[in-house]
């Protein structure tokens, strides 16, 4: 893949980051929607819709992390710190939204997944910060 005219080619860490940060904010978007919609017996008794909506928006706001980390890879190139960032973006939020998104449907936990999932995505912060800092 190149940029338009250009010889620059896109590296494949970042075209990977990218895609998962689009088809993120597509499913955050559809989960959205069902979130929303769907009637009050598919969720848990308690919590359940809103359990959904955070899992929705732990989501959607990490989307764009995703793809921040896919044009920082294209503008500085290959970078340990960035592609740990976006690997631990990925993983943590499947984990983190794939769990809490569980128990809302379904009322059960899955015991240490959400906040594994939660502790990923810190790291990935603090990884892009580290990243930032360096030269």
């Amino acid at each position: 893949m190149t940029l338009s005219g250009s010889p620059y080619s896109v590296p494949r860490a970042a075209r990977l980051f990218l895609s998962l940060g689009g088809l993120l904010g597509l499913l955050s978007v559809a989960g959205g929607a069902l979130a929303a919609h769907l009637p009050d017996a598919m969720f848990a008794a308690s919590s359940g819709r809103a359990l959904a909506r955070e899992a929705v928006q732990m989501g959607m706001w990490h989307a764009p992390a995703l793809l921040a980390v896919g044009i920082l890879l294209c503008v500085r190139g290959r970078r340990v710190p960035l592609l740990l960032a976006g690997a631990a973006f990925a993983l943590g939020v499947v984990l983190f939204s794939g769990a809490v998104g569980w128990t809302g449907v379904t009322g059960r936990h899955l015991g240490p997944v959400a906040p594994t999932g939660g502790s990923l995505l810190m790291l990935a912060w603090l990884l892009l910060a580290v990243d930032g800092l360096r030269r």
